[in-house]
């Protein structure tokens, strides 16, 4: 019998068949260890991958050093041709974007489809290749001590970028970084997460399709040794990584040897506030969908709730309706929410915090117990509550679809606690009266604070954080920033 999933997407199975990396503009057999690339949904090898070599490692720094000149001579006009033709490119591939990312990474395709896929192409991409056609010179004008002098400002792209991307939205962080260095006239060495390694092997492809310059973009993969040895390679000027914060805080060292800059995107453990007054009949259920989606891997899942003890009981009732909502399960059925953990080390590490905050006094409010699938390493969503805000599963991201919950008597211990942590990456302000709202937001150290829900995420705002979420911006003129040097050019007059 034929099912949705394979009439709407006849390629649901497909997996790309890509092995070679890309260096110079040329496909090249790799030379590394090699390891199976696993669907998280079915616990099948759909792929066996070989690493680069330290030497191929090399070599891609080279053909990006060598491609540098001629790629940051083009005019902004240039680039962005280049760059739009790609991002035409990658909407042609989107049926086979699709499925390379579901079966790698397990998103529920009715969230991969917008948020992997659309969004990084049509928004993200695009909006910095329109970005590249920015003139960002800035004028002085006139200086008269001693003697007087006109200057201007102005911006020169920084070299050969490594980007290092993490494994939860390969597409996604992939343009988010070398959508900005392209733009503003770098070339990229590209290194994904040796757990998701298959759409940026793709993506090799396309960038050959797009008919992008030899050598201005390259692609590796391989695993802490290949990351190693682009993080600290002479040839880079500076790193890109988003990931964990204890390998964000590795990287940094790594690239310190060169003194080559980085730009962290890392963890979060981001506050969802709740103040009196609000209806939570009408937000509780959008606050649970939106920290369990993608299985709660997300570095800004909004999963440690802060809740005004006035609205405490009437918010978990009806956040039950929320997980009644959430369908555990085939991410290729469009019922389907919340998909599986990458792997079962990691499925491990969830339960962990699960189990050991019920050892210590902790309380599962509200969960989904309905059974799960026979494969797959998913983990039921569950909402942790009788916890000290200094408890493991309050101060550590898990990455998983469990959120904790703390009731707070007034909105000065609001902000104390949505401080209380290492990270301060992302948080959500609900209230009904603005200007509280927005006194509130302005109070809480995080990259990004939306109120009420905020919206999607913009290509023109920055994103990063604040302490171990990490160091620089992406996205938008901020996150162009991070791949562009500044030059004071001063003459007498």
């Amino acid at each position: 019998m034929t099912t949705a999933a394979e009439t709407e997407f006849p390629l649901k199975d497909w997996v790309p068949e890509t092995r070679t990396l890309l260096l110079g503009g040329r496909e090249v057999e790799p030379a590394g260890e090699t390891w199976d690339v696993y669907n998280p949904a079915t616990e099948g090898v759909i792929a066996t991958v070989g690493g680069a070599s330290l030497d191929q490692v090399d070599a891609a720094v080279s053909a990006a050093r060598e491609a540098f000149p001629a790629w940051s001579a083009l005019s902004g006009e240039e680039r962005s041709r280049y760059i739009h033709r790609f991002a035409d490119v990658l909407e042609k591939a989107a049926d086979r974007l699709l499925p390379s990312i579901v079966n790698e990474v397990g998103t529920p395709v009715a969230l991969a489809e917008y948020l992997q896929v659309k969004m990084a192409v049509d928004e993200h991409l695009r909006w910095a290749a329109e970005a590249a056609k920015t003139d960002r010179t800035i004028h002085l004008g006139e200086y008269d001590k001693p003697v007087p002098t006109m200057s201007d400002v102005v911006y020169e792209p920084v070299g050969v970028v490594a980007a290092i991307t993490g494994y939860n939205y390969p597409l996604n962080l992939a343009i988010f970084k070398f959508g900005a260095a392209l733009a503003a006239g770098c070339t990229v060495v590209l290194l994904p997460s040796p757990r998701t390694p298959l759409t940026t092997l793709f993506l090799g492809d396309l960038i050959r399709e797009a008919g992008l310059p030899p050598g201005v973009m390259n692609v590796v993969i391989g695993g802490a040794d290949v990351g190693q040895r682009l993080s600290s390679h002479p040839g880079v000027d500076r790193v890109s990584f988003t990931g964990s914060d204890c390998v964000g805080a590795k990287i940094m060292e790594q690239a310190a040897a060169n003194l080559a800059g980085v730009t962290l995107e890392l963890g979060g453990k981001s506050p969802n506030i709740v103040l009196p007054g609000v209806d939570v009949q009408k937000i509780a259920v959008e606050m649970h969908l939106r920290w369990s989606r993608n299985g709660g891997q997300g570095c800004a899942a909004l999963a440690r709730l802060l809740v005004h003890e006035a609205v405490y009981d009437e918010f978990l009732e009806a956040g039950a309706s929320a997980f009644d909502q959430m369908v555990v399960g085939d991410p290729w059925d469009r019922a389907t929410n919340i998909g599986p953990m990458i792997r079962p080390d990691h499925q491990g590490r969830v339960r962990g915090f699960i189990e050991d905050s019920v050892a210590e006094g902790g309380k599962k409010l509200l969960e989904v117990t309905k059974p799960l699938p026979d494969k797959g390493w998913y983990v039921n969503p569950v909402l942790l509550g009788g916890l000290s805000p200094d408890s493991r599963a309050v101060q550590e991201e898990i990455f998983g679809p469990v959120a904790v919950i703390l009731p707070f008597k007034d909105t000065e211990e609001a902000i104390r606690l949505a401080n209380d942590t290492p990270y301060g990456l992302a948080a959500n302000v609900w209230c009904d009266d603005p200007v509280e709202a927005r006194r509130v937001a302005e109070k809480i150290r995080a990259g990004t604070v939306w109120i009420n829900g905020g919206g999607a995420m913009r290509p023109d705002a920055p994103f990063g954080g604040y302490g171990k979420s990490g160091i620089g911006r992406e996205l938008g003129e901020w996150g162009m920033r991070e791949y562009l040097e500044v030059k004071h050019i001063q003459w007498r007059i």
